[in-house]
């Protein structure tokens, strides 16, 4: 079963890079929450707290995107570099200013900083595999499945480390982690230069525009605040259920059974390979998921909604999988750290929202009222993968077409290699024409 993963990580480089993007993740499930446990500590306020979190996610949100598109065009090292010195300083001084108590607009000035510079390592690892893996689409099916799965175990030992540290030790204490994570992970990470992907060549046009230009990536980033949002108001919800049951603290044992859920299922998703269309696995993953997050609402006990949300987790890493396998469909391969890191920003949008607002009908209704932004976001979801459904085949089918025809006879050199990867990474083993017609595609050079 893990016979895919070790041929994967086998290759040169691909072990180191993985490991080091793991731990430059770090802030990506510390930074927010820690942010909050420290302000509210010290300043006595859960609202300022929030605000500064706000700012930093915010900030995040709006400047990750184009720190990526800086990367696409002049590679991961030249532009990471002084970002994560500039967000090692911003989150430094967020924690002095705040030990220091200092007047409130230093923190958001610092944590505008932080979040403006600290970019997605996420999206850069990804990026290094599909250079690693020479645009193959069977062996990129299984690095992402085991990218996502890092990604949740970050989000399962994350928010639990910045607790236990922020209560047990000192309030500062997580983001003093989060920040060796970065800077460690981070300087260790952009230093391996081998597997590092390309910059476009000099003369080179800038890309104009945004990746949102694309229906389907604008598609892609609604259902991933969506989603976001689903995850943000679940773990806000499950922490107020878990104390109107008098066990509080088996709140962080319950979101880790939901985390464990989906982290099971992508690593099994990852050791196989499948024959349904990618945009055809991404909606059913969003139905599946809809249909079980339905029924947190309807639990009674801490024991029946661990069960549920076990099973429900399920559907959560391979639609992020595929939503990422989306992505290398829909945008150009220069511009695919761009399209990664919208994604990945979405959901991170997302999840500051879910929070916020299942936060505010807690207090009013409980946690009841918190399940049902839950159900809210799931809806959204699917109605809005559903209604775009057309869009995300179509856009699909034109990158297979136009792929297809570069992949000629007459095609020669890195264009052409490049072309049939690209027809080759769209619905691989559907065995049908990209135009729709009977027989299998024409084999080609």
């Amino acid at each position: 079963m893990l016979q895919p993963y070790r041929d994967v990580l086998s290759r040169p480089g691909a072990l180191a890079f993985s490991a080091a993007g793991a731990l430059a993740r770090l802030p990506m499930s510390m930074v927010g929450i820690g942010i909050v446990l420290m302000v509210s500590a010290v300043y006595g306020s859960y609202g300022l707290a929030g605000r500064v979190s706000a700012v930093y996610v915010i900030a995040q949100a709006v400047c990750s995107p184009q720190l990526a598109r800086l990367v696409d065009r002049h590679g991961q090292a030249r532009v990471m570099r002084p970002a994560v010195g500039i967000a090692t300083v911003g989150l430094v001084t967020l924690v002095v200013a705040t030990l220091a108590e200092a007047p409130t607009v230093l923190l958001y000035v610092a944590a505008a900083v932080t979040g403006a510079a600290i970019g997605s390592f996420g999206s850069l690892v990804r990026a290094r595999w599909n250079r690693t893996l020479g645009g193959d689409p069977r062996t990129i099916h299984t690095a992402y499945s085991l990218e996502s799965a890092v990604d949740e175990l970050v989000f399962v030992v994350g928010p639990v480390l910045a607790t236990l540290l922020a209560t047990g030790v000192q309030p500062a204490a997580g983001l003093v982690v989060a920040l060796v994570g970065m800077v460690v992970g981070g300087y260790w990470f952009l230093a391996q230069r081998s597997t590092e992907p390309p910059s476009a060549p000099a003369g080179t046009p800038r890309a104009r525009g945004s990746v949102l230009a694309n229906a389907g990536m604008v598609v892609l980033a609604v259902v991933f605040v969506a989603m976001g949002s689903i995850f943000g108001a679940t773990d806000v919800s499950t922490v107020a259920f878990a104390e109107e049951q008098g066990r509080k603290g088996l709140a962080g044992v319950i979101l880790a059974v939901f985390a464990l859920g989906s982290l099971i299922s992508g690593l099994l998703y990852g050791t196989r390979h499948w024959r349904r269309p990618l945009h055809l696995r991404f909606a059913l993953g969003v139905v599946a998921l809809a249909v079980g997050v339905c029924f947190f609402f309807l639990v009674e006990n801490l024991v029946v909604l661990a069960a549920v949300m076990f099973v429900t987790g399920f559907a959560i890493a391979p639609t992020l999988i595929n939503g990422n396998g989306l992505v290398q469909q829909l945008v150009p391969a220069n511009r695919l750290t761009e399209g990664l890191t919208w994604v990945g920003t979405s959901l991170g949008v997302g999840v500051s929202i879910g929070s916020s607002v299942a936060g505010v009908l807690i207090d009013r209704e409980g946690s009841h009222g918190g399940y049902l932004v839950v159900i809210v976001s799931a809806g959204f979801a699917l109605v809005a993968t559903l209604a775009a459904y057309r869009t995300l085949r179509g856009d699909a089918a034109a990158r297979v077409r136009g792929a297809v025809e570069d992949c000629s006879p007459s095609a020669s050199g890195g264009a052409a290699v490049a072309a049939c990867e690209v027809a080759d990474a769209v619905e691989p083993d559907d065995g049908r024409r990209p135009d729709g017609g009977p027989g299998p595609v024409p084999s080609t050079p």
